[in-house]
């Protein structure tokens, strides 16, 4: 069983399994994952104590990272850095077999195994350092977050390689977990105050076809929020004062109300959206009406209200995640990587759920950008935070002491095959454009798919089928949000681009027969973004925006402060492929005003407007700043003209 087929949803991903890309954006940085980021990532854990925490039976020495506050430590999470990095090494062997990779990843899974209790628990943390603390604080200590993610690396790995023992033993602690946690009689009421769990339920129960899998990840949505709360009596059991907790709110962990009821999205931006995620998931897989509205309520707040233009999210670092309607600041914004990815996440799953183009079009922004900005193209580089805005102090890191983002970002970009397109019984979609080759199932009908294209610097798009026999069914092709004019021919007959569409795809229903072409033109123009009056961080500033990417200037490209720019907001834009740049980016040359510094003199305000000069600046893709010497950058830019 293919760990991307849900058993009662129609619609399906086509597995990472099946997708092998060979474009100039994903492919490089799928090799640098392969070749820095999982050598590189085991190497720190090795550094930092995090092999050696896997011998739960040795002595448990000094933390080697300290508390962040009272009563958590990164340490307690670091089972789920380990899920993350195997499942990465799932995908990236997927694409390729690397003998010594998969050495070292089942030398890790045997330590696993070997650490493993009878009764199933799994933890490197409270098995070694606070045996007697087991499951007395799941708002804060992440034991069930650590179990889902390495649920979803067993089921990777599993998927990828065909080898088991990790998904033994990962089902094995999934039935001690399914053995304490429900409604029955002596079990605890609980649930994890960051979400995870469920969406990996949801996707074992997918692989092995368990439904108490199932079951288990729709007690926990449910269960979550109501009264009693049961992180009151936790605390109580634990003879805190509930005033003491260091977020106060419960809104910070989506609990506040049950998740049917609620309609803001709030708190910790990457536990909203892997609630959300799984919400998605369980609507889709139960035909929950519930569920499915509230998704729609919450995906309509983010988008409307609460999203940045590069598709990153939560504003805040005190709470790593939302605050207030249009409160979305530039220069300090946290936009965690972590976040992205999981908006990444929730909006597939809406799309496979609906079909429905706007959410394929979020998934792409925050592919291309929010996400997409957190990995250096070397691989070993990373940004927890992804500003708008710098002053110049903002740089990538080799390391942190939370280093959740690293290995998500990853895993993403290893398994970004699976995005690409989904089926049903009669029906192919596309969803993203790269070049790649696609082993997909359309009802009986095995389709072999090639994308030919330049994608995502140029539009064209030229997709050959590979069928054994002719078959009929349907192609959908999305028509992006970007994207104002689109042509479209088979085997050289154009035809009408305007119909039929289907939920914002174009829609080929027809006899397909071996060798058939399509070819589809997306328009790329450069496109000026004005963001609403609410958002005054943005009052007078532009963005750009080119295919699936937000543009950015750097003071790499204009040797002045970005601040001192001001882009000409009626001109167009010239575009170049830089191959040498960046590791090949198509920049925009934009016509500007550079305000100049005075000349002389120690006066703070003048009596006279500065001078200024007229220029063009270069902006380059937002997932690429950051490479070169630290300097300042701005997303929305000061405008002249009509802006």
């Amino acid at each position: 069983m293919n760990e991307s087929t849900p058993r009662h949803a129609a619609t399906r991903a086509v597995a990472f399994t099946a997708v092998a890309l060979e474009d100039g954006f994903w492919a490089p940085r799928q090799r640098a994952v392969r070749d820095s980021t999982l050598p590189f990532l085991y190497g720190q854990h090795e550094k930092f104590g995090m092999v050696d925490a896997l011998d739960v039976h040795a002595p448990a020495g000094p933390l080697s990272i300290p508390f962040l506050h009272k009563p958590a430590t990164p340490v307690m999470y670091w089972d789920s850095d380990w899920g993350k990095w195997i499942e990465t090494a799932g995908y990236v062997l997927s694409l390729q077999r690397d003998p010594k990779l998969e050495a070292q990843v089942d030398a890790i899974i045997d330590k696993i195994a070997l650490a493993q209790e009878a009764d199933g628990y799994f933890n490197t943390y409270f098995q070694r350092r606070a045996p007697d603390k087991k499951w007395s604080n799941l708002r804060d200590w992440h034991e069930l977050y650590c179990a889902g993610h390495l649920i979803e690396g067993a089921v990777a790995y599993a998927a990828a390689t065909g080898k088991t023992k990790l998904l033994d033993v990962m089902r094995r602690y999934v039935d001690h977990i399914d053995r304490r946690f429900g409604p029955g009689p002596g079990q605890q009421r609980g649930y994890c105050g960051h979400e995870e769990i469920e969406l990996a339920l949801v996707k074992l129960h997918r692989f092995t076809g368990e439904p108490r899998y199932l079951k288990l990840a729709r007690y926990f949505i449910d269960e979550r929020g109501r009264q009693p709360h049961y992180f009151e009596q936790e605390m109580r059991a634990r003879g805190e004062e509930i005033t003491s907790w260091f977020h106060r709110t419960y809104e910070y962990n989506q609990s506040h109300r049950p998740v049917r009821e609620q309609d803001k999205v709030v708190g910790h931006a990457v536990r909203a959206m892997y609630l959300y995620s799984a919400m998605a998931d369980l609507a889709a897989e139960d035909g929950d009406a519930g569920l499915h509205a509230a998704c729609e309520r919450l995906w309509q707040d983010l988008t409307t209200k609460r999203l940045y233009v590069t598709g990153g999210l939560g504003p805040s670092a005190t709470n790593e995640g939302f605050t207030r309607d249009y409160d979305l600041p530039n220069e300090s914004a946290y936009a965690e990587t972590c976040a992205a990815v999981g908006l990444v996440f929730w909006s597939h799953r809406m799309l496979l759920a609906t079909g429905e183009s706007r959410f394929a079009d979020v998934m792409e922004r925050a592919l291309y950008n929010g996400a997409a900005s957190g990995l250096s193209l070397t691989g070993d580089r990373f940004f927890y935070d992804n500003p708008l805005a710098s002053r110049g102090g903002h740089e990538r890191w080799t390391w942190h002491r939370c280093p959740c983002c690293p290995a998500n970002v990853g895993r993403l970009v290893a398994s970004v095959g699976q995005y690409v397109c989904s089926t049903d019984d009669t029906t192919l979609s596309v969803h993203l454009y790269a070049r790649c080759r696609i082993d997909a199932r359309v009802g009986e009908h095995a389709v072999k798919l090639r994308q030919e294209t330049e994608f995502p610097w140029q539009g064209v798009v030229t997709m050959t089928l590979d069928l054994a026999a002719p078959a009929s069914f349907a192609l959908r092709l999305r028509i992006p949000d970007w994207s104002p004019d689109v042509t479209i021919s088979v085997n050289g007959t154009r035809l009408d681009a305007a119909g039929p569409r289907d939920r914002g795809y174009l829609r080929l229903e027809r006899s397909w027969a071996p060798g058939d072409v399509v070819r589809l033109d997306l328009a790329m123009p450069v496109r000026p973004l004005w963001a609403r009056s609410e958002l005054h961080f943005d009052i007078a500033r532009t963005a750009l925006q080119r295919g699936p990417f937000i543009y950015c200037v750097e003071e790499a490209d204009t040797g002045v402060d970005v601040e001192c720019i001001a882009i000409d907001a009626k001109a167009t834009p010239e575009t170049r492929f830089e191959p040498a740049l960046l590791g090949g980016v198509m920049t925009l040359s934009v016509p500007a005003l550079v305000i100049q510094k005075p000349a002389s003199g120690d006066a703070l305000y003048l009596d006279h407007p500065p001078s200024s000069r007229r220029t063009t600046v270069k902006a380059i893709p937002y997932p690429v700043w950051a490479h070169r010497a630290s300097g300042t950058m701005a997303v929305w830019l000061r405008t002249i003209g009509d802006g």
